[in-house]
């Protein structure tokens, strides 16, 4: 009996062939008429015209849900450490070439290149949370906890790929398709490199695994993660996580805190929702104290 034939008739073998194996019967039929070429005779997992329909949405959520979720969890993470920032800050070894070609520039433009130049420390912090946290390999119920987690584009999310990357470390990418031209940094693992068509999935999967976010100077983007992460602490659809906030004066400047409290939109208890710092090593303080570990 061939080893075919003895897989027959064992109990556990499955029935049915995977979609896999039926998708290459498909394919090796070489029929070819009216029906078998018209898109309707095409198998619907692999008529990707169809896939893209309007009224396939609901099935391409699932999948962007699923897909992240099962490969994360075959590589074994556990938690992650988010951290969001700029694509716009330049790394300490840019930051000097970033003000020479800005001195011919008006003085509007040269004064941002200047603020920008000056917010390079933060890429500088977000590397050494990166490194520092990768470093500790913490490995709880077998699952490895607080892997670097990043939009995966430039700047601040290039630091924390790339933190992690120098210590040796997986690291995670969670890029978006946009008008124009992104791509993963080089320091974000391959195998955890994720791209995605909704926004809303993409801010899903950074907070699904979470168990600390830090958050580093940035725009729009950084902005609206920022709080719609407080938001969902606030009511109650999540449970408190250390959320640490970089920057005191940069975000005191762009968003007045203390006068949403005080207009009463916000309760003053809200502020205590984030935790200020302006080094990696005040952050991993803080994170440390909340779950109890070595600071």
């Amino acid at each position: 009996m061939t080893e075919e034939e003895k897989q027959q008739h064992e109990l556990a073998e499955r029935k049915f062939y995977p979609a896999e194996a039926e998708a290459q019967f498909s394919k090796a039929t070489p029929v070819h008429t009216p029906q078998t070429d018209h898109p309707a005779y095409r198998l619907a997992f692999q008529d990707r015209d169809f896939l893209l329909r309007e009224e396939l949405r609901p099935v391409r959520f699932q999948l962007e849900l699923l897909k992240p979720e099962m490969l994360l969890d075959e590589a074994g993470v556990g938690s992650t450490l988010v951290m969001y920032g700029s694509a716009r800050i330049p790394s300490p070894e840019e930051a000097g070439a970033m003000l020479e070609q800005a001195k011919d520039l008006p003085e509007r433009e040269r004064k941002v290149a200047e603020s920008l130049a000056a917010k390079a420390k933060y890429y500088g912090e977000a590397y050494k949370l990166a490194r520092m946290v990768s470093e500790k390999a913490i490995i709880e119920q077998g699952k490895r906890q607080f892997v670097i987690c990043s939009g995966g584009g430039p700047s601040i999310m290039e630091a924390a790929n790339r933190g992690a990357s120098d210590a040796s470390a997986e690291s995670i990418g969670l890029n978006i398709v946009l008008p124009h031209e992104q791509a993963p940094n080089r320091y974000v693992t391959p195998s955890l490199s994720f791209q995605f068509h909704y926004f809303a999935l993409r801010k899903m999967h950074f907070l699904l695994r979470a168990r600390a976010v830090a958050v580093f100077p940035g725009g729009f983007g950084t902005l609206d993660e920022f709080l719609e992460l407080l938001t969902l602490i606030q009511t109650g659809k999540m449970r408190p996580i250390p959320v640490i906030l970089f920057g005191r004066d940069f975000w005191n400047k762009v968003v007045n805190f203390e006068a949403l409290a005080d207009e009463g939109t916000i309760n003053h208890k809200d502020l205590e929702l984030f935790q200020w710092c302006e080094t990696a090593e005040e952050a991993w303080c803080h994170i440390a104290e909340f779950y109890d570990l070595t600071c």
